[in-house]
């Protein structure tokens, strides 16, 4: 820093080093202090060096007492290694799994003669106030062809995990990212093979992302201790909450994960939210396996419910969760995870696959009988559908297929269909387990209750009003843009009953007409109503000020490939007659008329609904083709297209319930909803 004054960046800078020394950091100022006649104070021996090797052996040496010097020479020259050949993200992962899991080397085995395999430990994971900290700002670092000055890298054990890019107060935070942290990456990138996490801070505002994450997924760290804390957007809190010497090497151990993605290798580090609720679920957890603790489990193994608002990971927290069990927690744990749809269960078991957590084949369960298999076997994890736990005949007793203690079930959205026979099927099939509900949605007036006795009471709560105000879920709009139904006819009972006499109609076909005309459906499904939504919708969709995606939801998939079938044609119609207009407009219209034409022509739609028996016969029976709509579904991922704000997927037909397992809030609007009334 300058002598003679500070700098809006010396400002944020300074306050941000004074934190970081309260919370047990040593520092090292390195501008102009580092080299004094050509030798580095830190013991680099080149400014290309970003591995304090003088920080870095006396800690493993500490680390693994046993070894001699040479194993402790293989280890760093392992860490070391040129990874410039790998992508960013690949030698990142790499170094991640050293630091993880320890560096394998090779010793002589002085009694049988042959070679030994040890692990050479990096990290302190047990003891996270025995690792090194130290933190330098302004560290020249030369890369192959240019030379940087990072504001502040944080450096443990000597490796250089935590980068923090600092702007001026008035300067846009999004300038750190795009100017600066995208600049390092491509000029200096041996700093980031070793990174944790990334933070960027003008003062007033702070983010934390991964080395592969963009700009967008960059989140702000709001509380530090616990959920109930008021949110706070402060460097001090980010830094807090994540830099703390226990909590930034809980976050490096358990917190982190690398996702194969059609993109590549993504690096996923932990919101806060996610953070503190896989903690809190955690510490219930350990009360279960405390026997001096006073919480009784009653048998029914209730380990909370985890309430996150849809979109904003809730499939991640709980690979989290279950990454931190199997690593922190003794016992030889079994996860079930038990879905009631078999698009919920595929996408949660890739996710689980593509993280590298699930490394097993074949543990989707098939049928009944496979997981019945699966259940009696040694797995680490099973996926299931609830309804897999049905017996042969209606009202036997499920067997008994494990009684360990050590089994985990997670159910997702478990107020939807846990609580029937299947539900108790379960129970019985595992009468020991411990069970955790993830739901994205809050527990509705009527399943609240019955939701505590079976899960317990919330162990995490992350609302929709948060996610939105954290920018973790795209905001939702709703406008009921509906034909009401009214009734016209005030005879209308009387003339019923007259028609029904008329007919002379037996027993058995009057219960039947009872109950057609005891529902809304035929009301609900009119097609001159459904011609008024359609019409609706290609009038109110392009011009309601923004361009986001919508959701057409239907009572049922018939009616979502009708609405699909009369939105289609007229959006078709609504394009000639802009096509018309835009040759017959002034110059002034002729280019916002112009802008919305090439909308409405780049926009896409789709029907997205659940497969079912005979979809193809029952839809021809109703003069529908399903076909070119299920061959979309098989052969596109129609869920990532509609999430992805630059392709031109924009409209959606779904089935109420969401029986397509489609995010809600991943929508920006719900264009039309014709079960509405």
């Amino acid at each position: 820093m300058s002598p003679d004054g500070f700098t809006e960046d010396e400002l944020i800078e300074k306050p941000a080093i004074s934190l970081l020394e309260e919370l047990g950091w040593e520092y090292v100022y390195c501008y102009n202090d580092e080299w004094t006649d050509g030798e580095s104070i830190l013991g680099r021996e080149t400014k290309g060096e970003v591995v304090l090797i003088d920080r870095l052996r006396p800690k493993l040496e500490a680390l693994n007492p046993e070894l001699p010097s040479v194993g402790i020479d293989q280890a760093i020259e392992e860490l070391l290694r040129d990874r410039s050949r790998l992508s960013l993200a690949g030698a990142n992962q790499a170094t991640y799994e050293l630091l993880k899991n320890g560096v394998r080397i090779t010793l002589p085995d002085e009694e049988g003669g042959g070679d030994r395999i040890e692990t050479v430990s990096i990290i302190d994971w047990e003891h996270p106030e025995e690792n090194d900290f130290l933190v330098c700002s302004q560290m020249w670092i030369t890369g192959e062809l240019h030379t940087r000055r990072p504001d502040l890298i944080g450096f443990v054990n000597g490796l250089p995990l935590v980068f923090v890019e600092l702007k001026a107060s008035h300067r846009r935070l999004e300038n750190a990212y795009n100017e600066n942290l995208r600049d390092y990456k491509d000029t200096i990138p041996q700093l980031f093979w070793y990174n944790a996490f990334v933070i960027l801070s003008n003062g007033s505002e702070s983010r934390v992302g991964s080395i592969t994450a963009g700009w967008e997924h960059f989140a702000e760290w709001k509380r530090v201790e616990s959920e109930d804390e008021p949110p706070r957007v402060s460097l001090e809190t980010t830094l807090r909450g994540t830099c703390e010497k226990t909590r930034l090497v809980d976050i490096v151990e358990n917190f982190t994960l690398f996702m194969e993605a059609k993109g590549g290798t993504s690096k996923i580090v932990a919101k806060y939210h996610q953070y503190l609720g896989v903690n809190n679920t955690i510490e219930a957890l350990q009360h279960t396996r405390n026997p001096e603790d006073e919480v009784e489990r009653d048998g029914k193994g209730q380990l909370g419910v985890f309430w996150h608002t849809q979109g904003s990971g809730k499939s991640i927290s709980m690979v989290f969760f279950a990454q931190k069990v199997l690593r922190k927690i003794s016992g030889n744990w079994t996860f079930v995870l038990v879905t009631d749809r078999q698009e919920l269960d595929d996408q949660l078991y890739r996710t689980f696959q593509s993280s590298g957590v699930v490394t097993e084949g074949h543990v989707q369960a098939n049928s009944s009988v496979h997981l019945r298999q699966l259940l009696t076997e040694d797995h680490r994890f099973v996926f299931t559908l609830i309804h897999k736990f049905r017996t042969e005949e209606p009202g036997d007793r499920h067997p008994v297929l494990s009684e360990r203690d050590d089994v985990i079930v997670i159910t997702d959205e478990g107020h939807r269909s846990q609580y029937d026979t299947l539900a108790m099927n379960m129970r019985n099939a595992l009468p020991n387990a411990l069970y955790l509900a993830f739901t994205g949605t809050p527990l509705i007036e009527g399943e609240e209750e019955q939701t505590r006795e079976v899960f317990g009471d919330y162990v995490s709560i992350y609302d929709f009003k948060q996610s939105i105000e954290d920018h973790a879920t795209v905001p939702l709009y709703y406008e009921n843009r509906i034909p009401e139904v009214q009734l016209t006819n005030e005879n209308l009972n009387e003339d019923i009953y007259s028609a029904i006499e008329a007919a002379d109609l037996d027993e058995n076909s009057e219960k039947k007409l009872e109950r057609e005309l005891g529902t809304d459906y035929h009301l609900i499904t009119r097609d001159d109503r459904l011609e008024k939504v359609a019409m609706d919708i290609v009038e109110h969709f392009p011009t309601r000020g923004f361009k986001g995606e919508g959701m057409v939801v239907c009572i049922d998939k018939e009616t979502a490939v009708r609405m699909y079938n009369k939105v289609s044609k007229y959006w078709a119609k609504k394009i000639q007659e802009l096509e018309k207009k835009v040759t017959e407009a002034s110059p002034e219209e002729k280019d916002r008329l112009q802008q919305r034409l090439d909308w409405m022509k780049s926009v896409d739609m789709a029907v997205v609904v659940s497969q079912g028996q005979n979809e193809i016969a029952d839809m021809e029976e109703k003069g529908l083709d399903i076909r070119p709509h299920r061959k979309r579904m098989n052969e596109e991922d129609l869920e990532s297209k509609f999430k992805d704000p630059e392709d031109d997927l924009r409209l959606v037909f779904v089935c109420a319930m969401w029986m397509t397992g489609f995010d809600v809030p991943s929508c920006s609007t719900i264009a039309s909803c014709p079960l509405s009334r």
